[in-house]
């Protein structure tokens, strides 16, 4: 027995205990025709123009072709799906690349801040010896209040670090400078 309403349907076959979908051609189904150069040319062409496609538009653009209007329908929405892969491939090379150099100056940065640690540290320890040499190994000098202008300036702090960082033994020489204008 046979079902007219199944001729194009889906139907399910089971071959060996695995099922397979397969779509049954009705009899006078021609095969899938590929379009001509000059037909996707011409459906090219309108695509540019405008992308979605209007009844009456699908209309005259199958008659000027000399295809079905399903067919326009179908080419289509294809079209408009490859449209939009190829936005997306795009967007995302473009994201890629943006993302590459960023990585790239990103590590640049991180190589700087390193390097600018270590000099830091250099001049934190010429700093000691200089203060050590100076004072005579005197710890308790104001020449170690020098090591906290980093420390205030890591924290945005560069005014407090300048004010910390004054040197008591120039304090006294202006004050004594300017109790003592004549020298004597």
């Amino acid at each position: 027995m046979t079902f007219p309403c199944l001729a194009k349907a889906n139907v399910i076959f089971s071959v060996g205990g695995t099922r397979t979908r397969r779509r049954r051609k009705a009899k006078g189904d021609a095969k899938k025709r590929r379009l001509s150069d000059e037909q996707v040319r011409f459906l090219e062409m309108s695509f540019s123009d405008e992308r979605k496609l209007a009844s009456g538009r699908k209309a005259h653009l199958a008659a000027a072709i000399g295809l079905d209007g399903k067919q326009v329908a179908v080419w289509f929405q294809n079209r408009r799906a490859r449209h939009k892969n190829k936005q997306l491939e795009e967007a995302y090379l473009k994201l890629k690349l943006e993302h590459e150099a960023v990585v790239i100056e990103k590590c640049h940065l991180e190589n700087e801040v390193l390097q600018l640690k270590e000099k830091l540290l250099e001049a934190e320890e010429e700093i000691r010896k200089l203060s050590w040499s100076v004072n005579g190994g005197n710890l308790g000098s104001s020449f170690s209040t020098v090591s906290l202008q980093p420390t205030l300036g890591e924290f945005g702090m560069e005014e407090e670090a300048e004010l910390a960082n004054t040197d008591e033994y120039d304090f006294h020489n202006y004050t004594m400078e300017w109790t003592n204008p004549y020298g004597i």
